[in-house]
């Protein structure tokens, strides 16, 4: 079994526990086609020259793409988020994440297929606005 790495810090995790850490690296791969998507415009440092992590644990959640900078989690929505229960758990998550320090931005599986170049503007407003 691979080493997890110490996880018991307030910065980038957030006191994530242990099983959070497994269970991202195994959503890592395969990813949605949304989340490979806007993936490829993040990795690497391509954005803005940001680094961003895909599927990080933090507190008791796993982030789809996560920006230690900004404490800015992007999160990709599908179309079970539609629903009743999925949108009050959502909202608890948000408000957790808040928090716990962090920006939370949420774009639909439709945003991200019809119109990255906007999905990737309001990335780069919401960065703006944690900037000031």
């Amino acid at each position: 079994m691979d080493t997890i790495k110490p996880n018991h810090d307030n910065g980038m995790w957030k006191g994530a526990p242990n099983e959070g850490f497994i269970k991202a690296v195994k959503l890592r791969h395969p990813l949605t086609k949304c989340e490979k998507m806007l993936w490829e415009k993040l990795r690497n440092r391509q954005f803005k020259g940001l680094k961003f992590r895909r599927q990080h644990p933090i507190h008791l959640y796993i982030a789809d793409f996560y920006c230690h900078k900004y404490s800015l989690i992007i999160e990709i929505d599908g179309e079970y988020h539609d629903n009743d229960n999925q949108i009050l758990h959502d909202t608890d998550r948000t408000k957790t994440l808040e928090e716990q320090g962090c920006a939370v931005i949420r774009f639909t599986n439709k945003e991200v297929e019809e119109n990255i170049a906007c999905v990737l503007e309001l990335i780069s407003l919401k960065i703006e606005e944690l900037e000031m």
